[in-house]
């Protein structure tokens, strides 16, 4: 009687299932790659460079005069120490309590009017909210920047044919209210739809409940709708607190039209002038982690402040 050698499909198996296994991560390594090298190693780099400084022998003309040496928290100390930084801090906290309360409440407010379904034009009007977004930042400043300017402004022209002096918005304090305006106009569209989805996701039987028990279309707002989407408003919230923590771009178009706008009117300005204008690399990368942590705790802050009240639904069995 012939015996055929048995084979057995285990170790055929585990390599099957080993390859598999790693499917995933050949999907996942592009973007690990790219995240790496356009993101987590400039934030290595820049940490170094903030302990780093150059140091200068002799006139600092010569071969080998100047040498980078550590430095270790001198650059947090000058950046923290600088008496343009704090001022600028103030600026950008006003700007924010400007901005994040009024493109929020905003955006909640044309969500729930567009999600009432009393309108014609729903398609058109999301559309048109949501367009500011989609212009760039730069030509949006450059845009509301010619309209801010009394001499080529077509509302100082209409003002001034009512008799009415057309004020000057880049000058003074209203430059602030100037800078808020833009951030307002180009973000509203985008909370606005984030807050519409979730709207469009709740059930409209509780409408319908709350219908036949009496309640008006306020009331339903309030005390439906807008509970429901607590979670939106909150991660639209930290959205807006990072973006007005990060506020370049806007000052930065207009300063050329103003005489009020300086060169540290925010943080982040203030490390781009300490990179390009005086060529300390050091001071603004020192600047930059100072930013970094700043929004990282204030949106762990504001998360761990309100995470509790607006994702106590996941919580419920």
């Amino acid at each position: 009687m012939t015996a055929y050698p048995t084979t057995t499909r285990a170790p055929r198996t585990a390599a099957r299932g080993g390859r598999r296994a790693g499917v995933p991560y050949s999907f996942l390594a592009p973007a690990l790659l790219l995240f790496a090298a356009f993101l987590a190693a400039p934030i290595v780099y820049t940490a170094y460079l903030s302990l780093r400084r150059t140091q200068v022998s002799g006139l600092g003309l010569g071969a080998g005069s100047r040498t980078e040496v550590w430095a270790g928290l001198q650059n947090y100390v000058r950046s923290l120490t600088d008496p343009e930084f704090l001022p600028s801090v103030y600026r950008v906290g006003a700007y924010g309590l400007i901005v994040v309360p009024t493109m929020l409440g905003l955006a909640l407010l044309m969500a729930l009017l567009l999600d009432a379904g009393r309108t014609r034009v729903g398609t058109f009007a999301r559309t048109a909210i949501f367009l500011p977004y989609a212009v760039p930042a730069v030509v949006a400043s450059l845009l509301w920047g010619f309209l801010y300017l009394p001499r080529v402004s077509p509302f100082a022209d209409l003002l001034q044919g009512l008799g009415i002096v057309p004020p000057d918005v880049l000058a003074g304090s209203g430059v602030l209210w100037a800078v808020a305006n833009i951030a307002i106009w180009g973000g509203t569209g985008f909370n606005m739809i984030v807050i519409y989805t979730a709207l469009r996701a709740v059930p409209r039987d509780l409408y319908e409940a709350a219908r036949l028990d009496g309640a008006s279309d306020v009331q339903i707002a309030w005390r439906i709708k807008i509970p429901m989407v607590t979670p939106s408003l909150i991660m639209t919230s930290v959205f807006s607190l990072i973006a007005t923590l990060q506020v370049f771009a806007e000052p930065m178009t207009l300063r050329p039209l103003s005489n009020t706008i300086s060169t540290t009117w925010t943080p982040l300005m203030k490390v781009y002038r300490d990179a390009f204008t005086r060529n300390d690399v050091y001071s603004a990368a020192a600047t930059s982690v100072v930013i970094a942590l700043a929004t990282f705790l204030v949106s762990f802050g504001f998360l761990r402040l309100v995470g509790s009240r607006a994702f106590q639904q996941e919580d419920r069995p």
